[in-house]
């Protein structure tokens, strides 16, 4: 698993931009993915992110589960006249436990016969490995249109079984409830609370303190479970604030969305449901989001835990980054040492821990007149003359 790990400049390779870093150098993004986290965790890291892995969730398969059992026994006994397929994993590990029940061969038999519905290319390659074809796939791999297909067919009296994937399906079996149809709801694995806290609390805290800058989400319930974990502790509005202002949240794709959208929390999602394009969407908007000034004649962009200066990447203590943030945020004014003291974690009263820290940071900054030091008053971004008017009154 992923612990957070720091990275500097690297020579070529996939991702990596004209100046030899990844276009995600100097972030750092979490990652609460219970399966393919080091899948995604890789792409990342190769485009030069620093990753948290905390999985916010884990899967509990039921393959000795009697509920499993009941429904497909259910359906073998009375056929249903639909079987909507969700997931890959969730159907090869539906067939998998009726293979150890001894009742593998009747299931695949059964599916033969019924109108088979996937959701997405993953479950029709999962279909097609089970020896059977599905009868239909949407486009858009969204449940959602997969319910107006129904409705438009028209479900009243008939048999609909749904594959569930260890989270509610919002509004989707209600609706074909309301259309007359009779549900059956196929169980093949939950989701439940990690057994260890301490990754996902390691996450939280660091989303509240702002030291992400961006969270990924692969499925619902890691995002439902993230918040809950939150709410145990007293901090939801911290990190419902993080997210609506600093923290990015990134989501593989709506239905992933739709836990964070009702706590109003708006999320970035790739057009194409999938981890790679989810990555490319962070390189996107994470540099997007950084903030560039014009500094002693060096174009200085302010990441999560490093700085561009001049497109060389500069690794910076939380301490000194903290500092060129208050900094940054009145480009050219004077912070007075009192105020740079309280943006400091943890430095108490003494002022000479400012001056501690901003020594430290102008040596990571490779340039120390980017940074000014104004006597008996305090410090100030050496903002380029000409970039006065434009970034002076700056309150950002």
């Amino acid at each position: 698993m992923y612990e957070q790990q720091q990275q500097g400049p690297k020579q070529g390779g996939d991702g990596r931009d004209t100046e030899g870093h990844g276009p995600l150098a100097g972030f750092t993004v979490g990652v609460t993915a219970a399966r393919r986290a080091d899948e995604l965790g890789a792409l990342l890291q190769r485009r030069g992110a620093a990753v948290l892995h905390a999985p916010a969730l884990r899967i509990v398969p039921l393959a000795d589960d009697g509920e499993l059992l009941a429904a497909t026994e259910n359906l073998l006994d009375q056929a249903p006249d639909v079987v909507v397929a969700t997931t890959a994993i969730g159907f090869r590990g539906w067939v998998e436990a009726a293979d150890g029940w001894g009742l593998g061969e009747r299931l695949l038999a059964r599916l033969r016969d019924v109108e088979l519905l996937a959701r997405g290319p993953k479950v029709k390659g999962a279909i097609r490995a089970a020896g059977l074809t599905e009868d239909w796939s949407p486009s858009s791999e969204s449940m959602a249109e997969v319910l107006d297909r129904l409705l438009e067919e028209g479900v009243d009296g008939r048999r609909v079984a749904v594959q569930l994937h260890g989270e509610p399906l919002p509004g989707f079996v209600e609706a074909l409830r309301a259309g007359g149809a009779e549900v059956v709801g196929v169980p093949v694995y939950r989701w439940m609370a990690p057994e260890d806290l301490s990754p996902l609390d390691r996450l939280i805290d660091a989303s509240v303190a702002r030291g992400l800058d961006a969270v990924t989400f692969t499925s619902a319930p890691a995002a439902a479970s993230l918040l809950s974990r939150a709410e145990e502790r007293g901090l939801l509005s911290d990190l419902l604030a993080a997210l609506h202002h600093d923290v990015l949240p990134a989501c593989v794709g709506p239905v992933t969305a739709l836990p964070l959208q009702a706590r109003g929390v708006e999320t970035v999602q790739p057009e194409r449901f999938r981890l790679g394009p989810l990555v490319q969407l962070l390189c996107q908007e994470l540099p997007a989001r950084a903030r560039a000034l014009p500094v002693a004649g060096h174009r200085v962009e302010i990441r999560g835990h490093a700085v561009l200066v001049d497109g060389c990447l500069r690794p910076v203590p939380p301490a000194g980054m903290s500092l060129l943030r208050a900094l940054s945020r009145r480009p050219g004014w004077v912070v007075p040492r009192a105020d740079l003291l309280r943006a400091l974690p943890g430095a108490g009263r003494d002022e000479h821990a400012v001056e501690t820290a901003m020594a430290r940071l102008r040596t990571s900054l490779g340039t120390p007149k980017l940074i000014q030091t104004v006597v008996k008053r305090g410090y100030r971004l050496a903002l380029d003359p000409a970039a006065d008017t434009k970034y002076a009154d700056t309150d950002a």
